[in-house]
């Protein structure tokens, strides 16, 4: 009788968090495009600061602003394959929604420029996660996985 036993390592803490954020973004996404969870759904746009829709009746979304959330999260899903890439995926992830907080600070929300589109509690939302982002990759990016016994 053959055993199979599989030499696979197991996730190190830094591809979690990666999973873990790409998941939500991926949650995040998909709630943008349901009627009640998104308020006023049927004033959504494509990408405008006009869209009045809100996931969770705070957060302006648009079609693009869900795809962007989408993508994020496949993108975090992927790149967690490896600490090396779920390490990039939050360091420069963070960075990047840092760049976007600013954005948000920076134009006006009934700007064309805001096109996203993006209002206060996006803004905030926003630092929160860029600076959640690159604590995790910091916290997390620097530790080696512990051998075991029978591995060294």
């Amino acid at each position: 009788m053959t055993t199979h036993t599989s030499h696979r390592a197991a996730a190190a803490p830094v591809q979690r968090a990666a999973q873990l954020m790409g998941v939500v973004f991926l949650l995040v996404g998909v709630l943008g495009f349901i009627p009640g969870i998104t308020t006023d759904y049927g004033s959504m746009e494509f990408a405008s600061h006009e869209s009045g829709a809100e996931l969770l009746g705070l957060f302006q979304v648009s079609i693009l602003h869900n795809l962007v959330h989408l993508a994020y999260g496949l993108a975090g899903l992927a790149l967690a394959r490896t600490a090396g890439g779920a390490y990039s995926y939050l360091l420069v992830g963070g960075a990047v929604y840092l760049v976007l907080w600013v954005y948000g600070l920076s134009v006006g929300h009934d700007s064309d420029a805001n096109f996203v589109p993006l209002n206060t509690a996006d803004d905030w939302l926003h630092f929160a996660l860029g600076i959640a982002m690159i604590g995790l990759a910091l916290a997390l990016g620097r530790r080696r996985p512990t051998r075991t016994g029978a591995e060294r």
